[in-house]
């Protein structure tokens, strides 16, 4: 057949199936992203029923965990495009090496974190100045949580194995078993045991060794049927640190970024600092929807870099893009709709209360730009593009930094009301620092320098 009467070549995947895929890993993966903030919620509901000290030490102590838990996410997101790009690369046995090689780096760190951790808990608790009752409460919880610490991180490493093999159906069912024994244990420690807040703490970590113990059966069962070693490889754990040490680093940014914007609510005032940590609640709860599709493009575009097809991973990040704000348009015209009726769900003070609307029609406006910024942020993660993320997160901060300076001397200087300089300060992270996140990360997406294709980035 000549050249004339030749078809042309159809696109690697149509727009439905590409669509498909993207459901398939988001939804669940969007349950899963929810059942984990689930344990500290039902902590918090279980040993708010103790009495104001113990609850006022699981604030602490769960301030101090979430820290440390979310710097160390990158063993996630590092593990998913290793992972992925073998996969793709049509390699899966490498594929499950690699995500090996990143469960031993994060029994290494867990076990050295939870050590340091452990005899650091008096001095972490002391950080927060709080009183003796307040402060042993916090150290009794903390300490023993420790111990739950390696868990926790294997857990991330056996999510972004299986997230690099296109599974995050099974991450879904392991985090709501986990929760619902959660739940139980901590019942049973805390009432019928009369443990208190320690029996809280215990009956999390027995529930986050669960978790493990399912994830080492599952993982057992993938190195067995594609003959892999269950055992560490040098290369593959030095490779695994790099990348995650420039996720850690990008991480750093975005808590620093939170950490500022927080400082900066306090200095507005005590009833401006509790209306903002509502509103933050809720930003955080339309990041949790939204990073489902950056979990998504994550596998997808580790997987098609690894497969050489450069054209699916063009129409995965046109569609998760196109997802991504759309659902920010959907979930953001949601939050404005009820601006005026969500502050009664959070707080029972009407000066608080008061405060808040206006910051959260901020919220709703900034959500699509969140879906394009969380979105993109995925692609890359996907594509293995840590350095840029690490350093462009630098640039994205040294933005953010005079906006918030600027929003606490701007409402000093021109008195503003309380209800505006909160909005303003809002604004100048929810749409500030995403617009600083959307130029960085969208400059790199529109080239072709990240879509660097084979097994390895």
């Amino acid at each position: 057949m000549d050249a004339e009467t030749t078809p042309p070549a159809p696109p690697s995947q149509p727009t439905r199936t590409v669509d498909r895929d993207i459901l398939r890993l988001a939804v669940p993966a969007l349950g899963a992203l929810i059942a984990e903030p689930l344990f500290l919620l039902a902590d918090t509901a279980m040993v708010g029923h103790l009495g104001a000290t113990p609850l006022a030490g699981l604030g602490i102590a769960s301030a101090v965990l979430q820290t440390i838990i979310g710097l160390m996410v990158f063993l996630a997101y590092a593990t998913t495009p290793m992972v992925a790009r073998r996969l793709g690369a049509g390699d899966e046995r490498a594929a499950v090496s690699a995500g090996v090689d990143g469960l031993w780096l994060a029994a290494g760190l867990g076990a050295v974190l939870a050590v340091l951790g452990w005899f650091a808990t008096p001095w972490l608790v002391g950080v927060f100045g709080p009183s003796a009752e307040v402060a042993a409460a916090a150290s009794a919880y903390l300490s023993i949580s420790m111990l739950g610490l390696p868990a926790m991180l294997l857990v991330f490493a056996a999510t972004g194995l299986l997230r690099g093999l296109q599974d995050t159906t099974t991450p879904l069912w392991v985090a709501g078993i986990g929760f619902a024994a959660n739940i139980a244990l901590n019942f049973v420690f805390i009432y019928g045991l009369g443990w208190g807040i320690a029996g809280s703490a215990v009956g999390t970590v027995i529930a986050q060794w669960g978790m493990v113990l399912v994830y080492v059966v599952v993982v057992a069962r993938h190195t067995a049927r594609v003959g892999a070693s269950p055992w560490p490889h040098h290369a593959g754990v030095l490779r695994g640190a790099t990348s995650g040490g420039w996720l850690f680093l990008r991480t750093v940014s975005l808590r620093a970024a939170l950490l500022l914007a927080t400082w900066a609510a306090t200095s507005l005032g005590p009833d401006e600092l509790a209306a903002y940590q509502v509103a933050i609640t809720i930003y955080f709860t339309l990041g949790f929807a939204l990073d489902a599709l950056a979990i998504a493009a994550q596998a997808l575009i580790g997987k098609g870099l690894g497969e050489g097809d450069v054209e699916q991973v063009r129409a995965v990040l046109r569609r998760c893009v196109q997802w991504g704000v759309v659902s920010g348009v959907v979930l953001g015209a949601l939050v404005i709709a009820t601006a005026w009726v969500l502050p009664a769900l959070f707080t029972s003070s009407a000066e608080v209360a008061a405060l808040l609307p206006p910051s959260l029609v901020v919220l709703g406006l900034s959500a699509p730009l969140g879906g394009l910024v969380f979105v993109l942020d995925g692609v890359l993660i996907g594509a293995g593009d840590a350095r840029y993320l690490a350093w462009t997160g630098l640039v994205n901060l040294a933005v953010f930094v005079p906006l918030a300076l600027g929003t606490i001397w701007w409402a000093d200087a021109a008195g503003l009301p309380s209800a505006t300089a909160l909005a303003l300060l809002t604004a100048s992270f929810a749409i500030g620092y995403l617009a600083a996140r959307a130029v960085t990360l969208s400059l790199r997406a529109r080239g072709a320098t990240w879509m660097i294709t084979g097994a390895t980035a």
